[in-house]
């Protein structure tokens, strides 16, 4: 398993081999890579996973809120600010 960021597809970007999407990551819109995923389908309100620019996953909300725990765990952990 690797780090990874959740994020919600907002739009497919036009041009760039069909590979590029406009993903909302926290509130902050990110182009992202979509190419890892060739043989998925993308749509408006998706769940994605994230890493390094690239989609290496595609989730639901469940997932996206496991994986923003996961990250926001390790946040706490790592600045020891109390819980």
């Amino acid at each position: 398993m690797c780090l990874g960021i959740p994020g919600q597809v907002v739009s497919m970007i036009d041009g760039y081999g069909g590979q590029l999407a406009l993903v909302d990551v926290l509130g902050e819109p990110r182009k992202v890579n979509i190419g890892m995923l060739a043989d998925e389908r993308f749509d408006r309100g998706d769940w994605v996973i994230i890493h390094m620019g690239f989609v290496v996953e595609k989730t639901d909300a469940a997932g996206a809120a496991a994986a923003l725990a996961g990250l926001e765990t390790m946040g706490r952990g790592r600045t020891g600010d109390p819980e």
